[in-house]
């Protein structure tokens, strides 16, 4: 039996469906952080068992940054609902570990900045989607500097240099505008080689791993323009 060749228009439409459950993941990811974190940030015995504790801080840390590694590297190795739980299950403690800014800066100071970020973040999304230049040539250069500004910055936490923290953030945000065009790219890619009739539990692990790409985009890039435009509580 010949297969039935896939129409534009059935194209247009798996593309569609496929990036919107990326972007409502991603955004069910920012929300269910956002919340928790100012939850936390009201509870005075939350914060203090968090970050009066090293060991409970630096634990939650690994087990982040372990959940990002697994779903990385091992979502198609896994049911769509164990990727879906990981990545909320991480959404949730990032929150917590984020509650932070809540305390070190002034609310009309953070609403102010997310705005901020959201219209950059908007911009670099479109840019990514509709440039016809291809951006896997940004990949390598992107990462070498990714990993410079995390070296950078672990040597200023025994500095304690204010300027160089400064440099470091404006570095940053470069980096990750970068980044967010470069993944939305990848993104496409991934919406346009999808063939029809995909089994739904493999787009949805694809999808979950394109909202945790963006996912991390934004948060980076919100936390760099936060220590760029924050202004601390009084």
């Amino acid at each position: 039996m010949e297969s039935v060749p896939v129409t534009r228009e059935r194209t247009e439409v798996l593309v569609n469906d496929f990036v919107r459950s990326v972007y409502n993941w991603m955004c069910i990811g920012l929300a269910l952080t956002g919340f928790i974190a100012l939850y936390v940030s009201t509870s005075e015995t939350m914060m203090r068992l968090i970050f009066g504790s090293p060991l409970i801080f630096f634990g939650l840390i690994i087990a982040e940054l372990a959940l990002v590694f697994s779903i990385s590297s091992r979502v198609n190795k896994m049911s769509a609902g164990t990727a879906t739980t990981l990545f909320v299950t991480y959404s949730a403690l990032n929150g917590v570990t984020l509650s932070f800014i809540f305390l070190a800066y002034a609310r009309a100071s953070i609403v102010s900045t997310f705005f901020i970020c959201s219209a950059t973040f908007l911009a670099c999304s479109i840019y990514g989607w509709t440039t016809k230049k291809d951006l896997t040539s940004w990949g390598g250069f992107l990462m070498m500097g990714l990993i410079g500004i995390i070296g950078a910055s672990l040597v200023n936490l025994f500095i304690r240099s204010s300027a160089v923290s400064m440099i470091v953030s404006y570095i940053g945000v470069i980096i990750f505008v970068g980044l967010t065009a470069y993944d939305t790219q990848k993104l496409k890619g991934m919406a346009l080689t999808q063939p029809d009739g995909l089994d739904g539990a493999v787009i949805r692990k694809g999808a979950i791993l394109g909202a945790l790409s963006l996912y991390l985009d934004f948060i980076n890039l919100f936390l760099l323009l936060l220590r760029i435009f924050g202004r601390g509580r009084d």
